[in-house]
């Protein structure tokens, strides 16, 4: 299922020249789609396509115990199931390592930011509150699929209606939505990776660019006047010097300004 050693040394030889296969410069995104609605079972649900790579989000709510440590805040759950339709690479069963790891970028990005409003989400300090269940789907694998999830996650939250709960049974209704939306904050986490692969620094890697690729950087970031850091992590085994971390911070605060109008337009705010 590797790409061949020829393969990744063209990619890199493009790069060098600053070319990609796809004729895009180094620090563009391909075309982005962002699609809300997409599953009427959901409380909300997103789907986002970055070029071939499409992944559809959902959120789904349930009452549970609180943590012992937040009695007074609703609860997060992220998973992500790498389908076998998505990509030949990706088999059925247990969750893969790359399954966890993209599951807790999102997670993270989306906890640490204060994105959602976890007090709002009790019902019964100690006893009950609200579960949010983010679920992560991909319908086709082409590279920068953490990208393409932390997106579909936030879109799919900011859609999301609170359902109908009967105080008297201590019940979700199932199926019956509100008109309220769920307790989000205005810190919208938008995550953007980048990889290095030779001396170049990339956004958005095509499958062939992420398998050439030797270090990974994804970053969550909020924030309108001013763009903040919430979450970050490295992945490969290549080391990065000052100046390409440097890099990766300027650049991450204009693609975050990239992404957060395609967001915005795509939620009607």
């Amino acid at each position: 299922m590797e790409i061949s050693n020829l393969t990744k040394q063209r990619i890199l030889d493009y790069l060098n020249e600053g070319k990609r296969f796809d004729s895009r410069n180094l620090e563009d995104f391909r075309k982005i789609e962002i699609e809300i609605g997409v599953s009427k079972n959901a409380e909300g649900s997103a789907r986002v396509k970055f070029g071939n790579t499409e992944v559809i989000a959902g959120v789904k709510i349930a009452t549970a115990e609180p943590y012992t440590d937040h009695e007074g805040e609703g609860t997060l759950m992220t998973t992500c199931e790498l389908l076998p339709l998505s990509s030949p690479r990706f088999e059925s069963g247990p969750p893969s390592i790359e399954a966890i790891e993209i599951a807790r970028i999102v997670d993270r990005g989306v906890r640490e930011s204060g994105f959602i409003d976890f007090g709002k989400l009790c019902i019964k300090e100690g006893e009950k509150v609200y579960s949010i269940m983010l679920d992560i789907y991909p319908l086709n694998e082409d590279g920068n699929m953490i990208d393409a999830a932390a997106l579909a996650c936030v879109v799919a939250l900011k859609n999301a209606k609170m359902p109908k709960y009967d105080e008297k049974t201590g019940k979700i209704e199932f199926g019956k939505l509100t008109n309220k939306p769920i307790p989000l904050t205005d810190k919208t986490p938008l995550t953007i990776t980048f990889h290095k692969i030779g001396k170049k620094i990339i956004v958005d890697p095509t499958r062939e660019e992420e398998d050439t690729s030797e270090a990974r950087v994804s970053m969550a970031l909020f924030g309108k006047k001013e763009v903040m850091i919430t979450a970050m992590q490295k992945g490969g085994e290549a080391d990065l010097t000052e100046e390409e971390l440097e890099k990766m911070l300027d650049l991450g605060v204009e693609k975050f300004k990239e992404l957060s109008k395609l967001v915005y337009k795509a939620v009607g705010e």
